[in-house]
């Protein structure tokens, strides 16, 4: 491989990139557009949810419970009914999500041997935020009542109720507050970037042949393996500056912690990076066609990165056969390592094997796309 050959398409690259000004200012500002699109948009979490609360009780009891919804930061009271048959139709226009309705009698039967029973009305076209839903009235229930027959026993003279004798004392590792922004965030910048990298070298050698400046090529005693270094080398410049940008923009706007090593950061990125432009070399050279490229771009970088990478659906909760689909997604593994770095702060003695795989990746794809170039080239 001749260094100096490599050098010039690298400098044909760069000149081609500088020249056009739109696709460099939409190379550029792309993933800060939409690592602020998704970042806003694209959210997990589950609070303020509307909630209606019908009191049929009246009594100190139900006003404390209520008082509890109130002060919780996963509920907002967007009204209080008066009726059972008024709930009905605040859930079906949507206006509230989850309604508790207080029976006649609540505390009377929460400080006796009866039990006291709360009626939670949800919406269930949301599974998920339904369940979740659930789940916090539950717990507000729960302690709200074991506060009330802890405080009956200590009147009484008696002993506590025994669920006291054991306390859960619960503490949160890597993500105290349950933000999913800093989930999210670490998960878009592997996306955006597979995205980005992979649409920019799609379309160089499909250009190339439709511009009909391959022939040229196709006369000098240029490499395959010079073409593809020499073309990725401009490609990758762009592309580590819009990591730069993509990490930058978590950290200091979305206040996403960065607790490992930003060496480890980029240089796991140089590999990832450097597979994912491999990649849209490879797709350019099966295809002579800058729309067809553009396509198998897309279907071969964002969907898989989006949905097969765990980025939002857990790996674990696919059907076998998907997840051994998922090991042949770049995306995964990067994904892993910029969740560790920014919320763990492990390094390479965790990280190890998938920085193993990403080489792998990467010298596959590298080796394939330089094959398939070099059967174009003959």
């Amino acid at each position: 491989m001749n260094i100096r050959r490599t050098r010039a398409i690298a400098r044909k690259e760069f000149i081609h990139i500088i020249r056009d000004t739109r696709s460099l200012i939409m190379a550029l500002a792309l993933p800060f557009l939409l690592l602020l699109l998704f970042s806003y948009a694209l959210t997990l979490d589950v609070d303020r949810i509307p909630t209606v609360i019908l009191d049929s009780d009246k009594s100190p009891q139900s006003r404390e419970l209520i008082q509890l919804f109130h002060g919780s930061r996963y509920f907002q009271i967007v009204g209080f009914a008066d009726k059972y048959e008024s709930i009905d139709p605040q859930i079906d226009s949507g206006k509230c999500l989850l309604a508790v309705v207080i029976p006649s009698g609540y505390s009377r039967d929460l400080l006796s041997v009866a039990d006291a029973k709360v009626q939670i009305l949800l919406d269930g076209s949301d599974s998920n935020t339904a369940s979740i839903a659930l789940g916090y009235a539950e717990g507000i229930l729960s302690l709200y009542k074991f506060r009330l027959l802890s405080a009956a026993c200590e009147r009484k003279g008696q002993k506590r109720p025994v669920a006291n004798a054991v306390q859960a004392h619960l503490r949160i590792w890597y993500n105290s507050e349950l933000k999913s922004k800093n989930f999210i965030v670490p998960g878009l910048v592997a996306v955006i970037m597979m995205i980005i990298t992979s649409l920019l070298t799609s379309l160089t050698i499909a250009r190339e042949w439709e511009m009909g400046t391959m022939e040229q090529l196709l006369s000098t005693p240029l490499r395959s393996a010079e073409l593809v270094l020499g073309k990725l080398t401009a490609f990758f410049s762009i592309g580590m500056i819009d990591t730069v940008i993509a990490i930058v923009t978590g950290v200091f706007i979305f206040d996403v912690p960065l607790r490992g090593s930003t060496f480890f950061v980029f240089a796991t990125s140089c590999i990832f990076l450097f597979g994912a432009l491999c990649m849209g070399m490879m797709i350019s050279a099966l295809t002579r066609q800058q729309l067809l490229a553009h396509q198998l771009g897309i279907i071969s970088s964002f969907l898989p990165a989006f949905l097969l990478s765990g980025f939002i659906f857990s790996i674990e909760n696919m059907p076998h056969v998907i997840q051994i689909v998922t090991y042949f997604v770049p995306a995964r593994y990067f994904i892993t390592i910029l969740k560790g770095i920014f919320l763990k702060g492990v390094g390479l003695r965790i990280l190890w094997m998938e920085v193993v795989l990403l080489i792998l990746f990467a010298c596959s794809v590298f080796m394939i796309a330089t094959k398939k170039l070099k059967r174009k080239l003959v």
